[in-house]
Protein backbone atom coordinates (compact mmCIF):
# COMPACT_ATOMS: atom_id res chain seq x y z
CA UNK A 1 0.00 0.00 0.00
CA UNK A 2 1.60 3.15 -1.12
CA UNK A 3 0.59 6.76 0.97
CA UNK A 4 -1.48 7.25 -2.06
CA UNK A 5 -3.46 4.31 -1.03
CA UNK A 6 -3.71 4.84 2.50
CA UNK A 7 -6.68 5.71 4.27
CA UNK A 8 -8.10 9.58 4.63
CA UNK A 9 -8.01 11.28 7.52
CA UNK A 10 -9.36 14.66 8.97
CA UNK A 11 -6.82 14.99 11.50
CA UNK A 12 -4.48 15.91 9.27
CA UNK A 13 -0.53 14.50 7.92
CA UNK A 14 0.05 11.51 7.40
CA UNK A 15 3.62 11.16 8.07
CA UNK A 16 7.02 11.28 6.26
CA UNK A 17 5.35 9.63 3.07
CA UNK A 18 2.73 11.82 2.32
CA UNK A 19 5.42 14.61 2.56
CA UNK A 20 7.74 12.58 0.47
CA UNK A 21 5.04 12.18 -2.31
CA UNK A 22 3.81 15.51 -2.10
CA UNK A 23 7.64 16.87 -2.66
CA UNK A 24 8.11 14.40 -5.76
CA UNK A 25 4.81 15.65 -7.02
CA UNK A 26 5.21 18.85 -6.67
CA UNK A 27 9.14 18.72 -8.18
CA UNK A 28 7.54 16.95 -11.25
CA UNK A 29 4.64 19.51 -11.73
CA UNK A 30 7.01 22.31 -12.09
CA UNK A 31 9.87 21.07 -13.75
CA UNK A 32 12.64 21.03 -10.95
CA UNK A 33 16.02 22.43 -11.55
CA UNK A 34 16.11 21.45 -15.11
CA UNK A 35 12.59 23.35 -15.96
CA UNK A 36 13.43 26.47 -14.09
CA UNK A 37 16.98 26.99 -15.89
CA UNK A 38 15.22 26.43 -19.17
CA UNK A 39 12.33 29.14 -18.03
CA UNK A 40 15.10 31.25 -16.79
CA UNK A 41 17.60 31.11 -20.09
CA UNK A 42 16.21 32.25 -22.85
CA UNK A 43 15.26 36.27 -20.18
CA UNK A 44 18.69 36.07 -19.60
CA UNK A 45 20.25 36.04 -22.37
CA UNK A 46 17.66 38.99 -23.95
CA UNK A 47 18.95 41.19 -20.85
CA UNK A 48 22.68 40.42 -21.14
CA UNK A 49 22.62 40.89 -24.93
CA UNK A 50 20.65 44.33 -24.63
CA UNK A 51 22.85 45.24 -21.96
CA UNK A 52 25.82 44.92 -23.80
CA UNK A 53 24.10 46.52 -27.45
CA UNK A 54 21.11 48.07 -26.76
CA UNK A 55 19.98 46.10 -29.85
CA UNK A 56 16.12 44.66 -29.50
CA UNK A 57 16.15 42.53 -33.14
CA UNK A 58 19.43 40.25 -32.00
CA UNK A 59 18.13 40.25 -28.30
CA UNK A 60 15.01 39.04 -29.40
CA UNK A 61 16.63 36.44 -32.05
CA UNK A 62 19.03 35.21 -29.80
CA UNK A 63 16.76 34.47 -27.15
CA UNK A 64 14.17 32.82 -29.14
CA UNK A 65 16.77 30.67 -30.60
CA UNK A 66 17.98 29.64 -27.32
CA UNK A 67 14.66 28.62 -26.35
CA UNK A 68 14.15 26.22 -29.47
CA UNK A 69 17.28 24.85 -28.99
CA UNK A 70 16.55 23.62 -25.74
CA UNK A 71 13.50 21.90 -26.88
CA UNK A 72 14.97 20.09 -29.59
CA UNK A 73 17.62 18.69 -27.05
CA UNK A 74 14.65 17.55 -24.80
CA UNK A 75 13.12 16.03 -27.98
CA UNK A 76 16.45 14.78 -28.77
CA UNK A 77 17.23 12.99 -25.52
CA UNK A 78 13.39 11.70 -25.39
CA UNK A 79 12.76 13.81 -22.26
CA UNK A 80 9.65 15.51 -21.30
CA UNK A 81 8.89 18.32 -23.50
CA UNK A 82 5.49 20.38 -21.62
CA UNK A 83 8.27 22.62 -19.62
CA UNK A 84 10.06 23.15 -22.68
CA UNK A 85 7.25 23.56 -25.07
CA UNK A 86 5.86 26.08 -22.70
CA UNK A 87 8.49 27.74 -22.23
CA UNK A 88 9.27 28.61 -26.09
CA UNK A 89 5.66 29.26 -26.53
CA UNK A 90 5.86 32.57 -24.06
CA UNK A 91 9.57 33.46 -25.13
CA UNK A 92 7.96 33.06 -29.19
CA UNK A 93 5.26 36.06 -27.94
CA UNK A 94 7.70 38.05 -26.02
CA UNK A 95 10.08 37.85 -29.11
CA UNK A 96 6.97 38.82 -31.66
CA UNK A 97 5.98 41.90 -29.29
CA UNK A 98 9.34 43.06 -29.31
CA UNK A 99 10.32 42.97 -33.08
CA UNK A 100 7.14 43.85 -33.75
CA UNK A 101 7.25 47.16 -31.30
CA UNK A 102 10.98 47.57 -31.38
CA UNK A 103 11.11 48.43 -27.86
CA UNK A 104 13.05 45.68 -25.54
CA UNK A 105 10.40 46.17 -22.94
CA UNK A 106 7.77 44.63 -25.55
CA UNK A 107 9.85 41.30 -24.94
CA UNK A 108 8.64 41.48 -21.35
CA UNK A 109 4.86 42.38 -21.49
CA UNK A 110 3.26 39.17 -22.52
CA UNK A 111 4.97 37.30 -19.50
CA UNK A 112 3.72 40.30 -17.03
CA UNK A 113 0.31 40.34 -18.15
CA UNK A 114 0.11 36.50 -18.55
CA UNK A 115 1.59 36.46 -14.61
CA UNK A 116 -0.37 39.05 -13.34
CA UNK A 117 -3.79 37.58 -14.83
CA UNK A 118 -2.36 34.18 -12.99
CA UNK A 119 -1.86 36.10 -9.89
CA UNK A 120 -5.69 37.23 -10.18
CA UNK A 121 -6.67 33.68 -11.09
CA UNK A 122 -5.31 31.92 -8.21
CA UNK A 123 -6.38 34.64 -5.76
CA UNK A 124 -10.01 34.62 -7.18
CA UNK A 125 -10.57 31.11 -7.29
CA UNK A 126 -9.45 30.43 -3.81
CA UNK A 127 -11.96 33.39 -2.62
CA UNK A 128 -14.92 31.57 -4.39
CA UNK A 129 -14.09 28.10 -2.84
CA UNK A 130 -13.24 26.59 -5.98
CA UNK A 131 -8.77 26.95 -5.46
CA UNK A 132 -7.00 26.82 -9.53
CA UNK A 133 -4.22 24.86 -7.93
CA UNK A 134 -6.68 22.19 -6.67
CA UNK A 135 -7.82 21.99 -10.72
CA UNK A 136 -3.72 22.17 -11.23
CA UNK A 137 -2.19 19.29 -9.01
CA UNK A 138 -5.11 17.08 -8.50
CA UNK A 139 -4.38 14.70 -11.51
CA UNK A 140 -0.82 14.69 -10.40
CA UNK A 141 -2.01 13.65 -6.84
CA UNK A 142 -4.13 11.15 -8.98
CA UNK A 143 -7.04 12.63 -6.86
CA UNK A 144 -8.74 14.31 -9.87
CA UNK A 145 -10.96 16.80 -8.43
CA UNK A 146 -12.01 14.45 -5.43
CA UNK A 147 -11.03 16.80 -3.17
CA UNK A 148 -13.76 19.13 -3.40
CA UNK A 149 -16.48 17.03 -1.99
CA UNK A 150 -14.42 14.48 -0.81
CA UNK A 151 -11.60 15.69 1.01
CA UNK A 152 -12.25 18.78 2.99
CA UNK A 153 -8.86 18.89 4.27
CA UNK A 154 -7.02 18.90 1.03
CA UNK A 155 -9.96 21.37 -0.59
CA UNK A 156 -8.81 23.99 2.72
CA UNK A 157 -5.08 22.96 1.68
CA UNK A 158 -5.51 23.93 -1.94
CA UNK A 159 -7.82 26.89 -1.10
CA UNK A 160 -4.42 28.41 0.98
CA UNK A 161 -1.98 27.43 -1.42
CA UNK A 162 -4.12 29.31 -4.47
CA UNK A 163 -4.22 32.28 -1.95
CA UNK A 164 -0.37 32.03 -1.26
CA UNK A 165 0.48 32.08 -5.37
CA UNK A 166 -2.02 34.81 -6.20
CA UNK A 167 -0.88 36.78 -3.15
CA UNK A 168 3.02 36.40 -4.16
CA UNK A 169 2.11 36.74 -8.32
CA UNK A 170 0.31 39.89 -7.17
CA UNK A 171 3.19 41.48 -4.98
CA UNK A 172 5.69 40.70 -7.79
CA UNK A 173 3.76 42.48 -10.36
CA UNK A 174 3.06 45.11 -8.47
CA UNK A 175 6.91 46.04 -7.95
CA UNK A 176 7.54 45.35 -12.14
CA UNK A 177 4.56 47.40 -13.78
CA UNK A 178 5.70 50.23 -12.11
CA UNK A 179 9.01 49.71 -13.59
CA UNK A 180 7.78 49.13 -16.91
CA UNK A 181 5.74 52.18 -17.17
CA UNK A 182 8.49 54.84 -15.94
CA UNK A 183 12.01 52.53 -15.64
CA UNK A 184 14.11 51.80 -18.75
CA UNK A 185 13.87 48.59 -20.88
CA UNK A 186 17.60 47.04 -18.97
CA UNK A 187 16.36 47.72 -15.36
CA UNK A 188 13.24 46.28 -15.83
CA UNK A 189 14.97 43.34 -17.71
CA UNK A 190 17.22 43.01 -14.60
CA UNK A 191 14.80 43.06 -12.14
CA UNK A 192 12.61 40.66 -13.85
CA UNK A 193 15.03 38.39 -13.70
CA UNK A 194 15.97 38.99 -10.04
CA UNK A 195 12.40 38.34 -9.81
CA UNK A 196 12.05 35.25 -11.65
CA UNK A 197 13.17 32.70 -9.05
CA UNK A 198 12.72 33.80 -5.79
CA UNK A 199 8.78 34.38 -5.28
CA UNK A 200 8.48 30.78 -7.36
CA UNK A 201 10.25 29.05 -4.53
CA UNK A 202 8.42 31.18 -1.98
CA UNK A 203 5.18 30.10 -3.59
CA UNK A 204 6.34 26.19 -3.90
CA UNK A 205 7.58 26.21 -0.28
CA UNK A 206 4.01 27.16 0.73
CA UNK A 207 1.78 24.98 -1.73
CA UNK A 208 4.23 21.86 -0.12
CA UNK A 209 4.07 22.83 3.20
CA UNK A 210 -0.16 23.05 3.19
CA UNK A 211 -0.30 20.04 1.25
CA UNK A 212 2.12 17.94 3.22
CA UNK A 213 0.05 18.64 5.91
CA UNK A 214 -2.98 18.18 4.97
CA UNK A 215 -5.00 14.76 4.75
CA UNK A 216 -3.56 12.11 1.73
CA UNK A 217 -5.08 12.14 -1.61
CA UNK A 218 -8.00 9.90 -2.45
CA UNK A 219 -6.41 8.05 -5.09
CA UNK A 220 -10.11 7.80 -7.52
CA UNK A 221 -8.10 6.01 -10.61
CA UNK A 222 -6.82 3.43 -8.14
CA UNK A 223 -10.39 3.36 -6.95
CA UNK A 224 -11.98 3.45 -10.78
CA UNK A 225 -9.38 0.04 -11.45
CA UNK A 226 -10.15 -1.48 -8.26
CA UNK A 227 -14.00 -0.90 -9.08
CA UNK A 228 -13.33 -2.74 -12.82
CA UNK A 229 -11.28 -5.43 -11.63
CA UNK A 230 -14.18 -6.21 -9.00
CA UNK A 231 -16.75 -5.97 -11.67
CA UNK A 232 -15.12 -8.17 -14.42
CA UNK A 233 -14.53 -10.98 -11.09
CA UNK A 234 -18.11 -10.77 -10.25
CA UNK A 235 -18.80 -11.39 -14.01
CA UNK A 236 -16.38 -14.29 -14.52
CA UNK A 237 -18.34 -15.72 -11.62
CA UNK A 238 -21.41 -15.38 -13.05
CA UNK A 239 -20.52 -17.31 -16.43
CA UNK A 240 -20.53 -14.17 -18.33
Amino acid sequence: MTSLDKPTTPEGPVGDDQKAVTQAALFDAFGGIRGTVETMLPGLLFVMIYTINKDVKSSAIAAGAVAVLLVIVRLLRKDTVKHAFSGVFGVGVGVAFALFTGDAKGFYLPGMIYGAGLGVAFTVSALLGFPLLGVVLGPVFKENLSWRTRNPGRKKAYTKASLAWGLIFLAKYAILFPLYWWGDATQLGWVLIALKLPPMVLAVYFTWLFLANAPAPIDVIAEYEAQEAAEKAAARERGV
